[in-house]
């Protein structure tokens, strides 16, 4: 799994994941962690943008294991707490003595098999798991366009290439944990944007035409003019998402 995500994609993003993540999740989330010192797996860590939100949210000492695939983005880990770095992803990772698994924006480019893989290595564990900013397949853009429908299918349909989850990832996601007897919560937390956050819808915009053209190249001509529209005109956009909380059960 390799999440092709840039330093500077996820540095532009964080403000608005930040503002989308479903803060109603922490307090069963610290109910189900261990007393004292925790030690937190972050996988698909990025920067460490999951660290710097949660880090100061949890009342007690932290240590963070930041884990990506991508050496270049860990080169430029920082968090609040202490933390080291390590290349690899789930299925090379060691969780004895972990307190808590946390992930960003990972469940949608993962396969069923990684998914499963990773619920299962969680619940093994006995760790909770805080799963956020999964995208589930709903976007609306204001004002709308005739053109709106047929892009977000063929978007939809390129998150699903290849055998990844896509949208469909938090009701596997739901399935997984559940199957293993943790209780799951989940509660959306979707990107708005407005106009503070041009740069952000701009760049988003780009991408996600991008995708639906490339899934559906007969779109490229009638897309080339819906982007020239939107990026002169303004719009506003909320993308929805999904946070998720696994907690094993036994665990309280």
């Amino acid at each position: 799994m390799t999440t092709g995500f840039t330093a500077s994609w996820l540095t532009l993003r964080e403000p608005a994941d930040a503002a989308a993540r479903a803060t109603d999740l922490l307090p069963p989330l610290r109910a189900a962690l261990p007393p004292g010192p925790l030690t937190i797996w972050d996988v698909g860590s990025g920067t460490g943008s999951m660290a710097r939100w949660l880090a100061p949210r949890l009342p007690v000492p932290q240590r963070w294991i930041l884990c990506d695939t991508d050496p270049a983005l860990l080169a430029q880990a920082h968090a609040p707490a202490p933390f080291e770095t390590r290349v690899g992803d789930l299925a090379t990772a060691d969780l004895e003595g972990a307190s808590l698994v946390t992930a960003s924006a990972l469940l949608d480019i993962l396969t069923s098999a990684e998914l499963d893989g990773l619920a299962a290595a969680v619940t093994a564990a006995g760790v909770p798991a805080l799963l956020t900013l999964s995208v589930v397949g709903r976007v609306r853009l204001t004002p709308p366009d005739p053109l709106d429908t047929d892009l977000g299918a063929a978007f939809d349909d390129h998150q699903r290439r290849d055998g990844l989850l896509g949208p469909g990832a938090v009701a596997a996601a739901i399935e997984a944990f559940g199957r293993r007897g943790a209780v799951v919560r989940t509660r959306p937390s979707p990107w708005r944007l407005g106009p503070a956050h041009a740069l952000l819808a701009a760049e988003w915009l780009r991408g996600w035409v991008a995708a639906a053209v490339e899934q559906r190249p007969g779109l490229a001509r009638p897309a080339a003019g819906y982007l020239g529209r939107r990026l002169a005109s303004g719009f506003e956009a909320e993308i929805e998402h999904a946070d998720i909380l696994a907690v094993p059960g036994g665990v309280t």
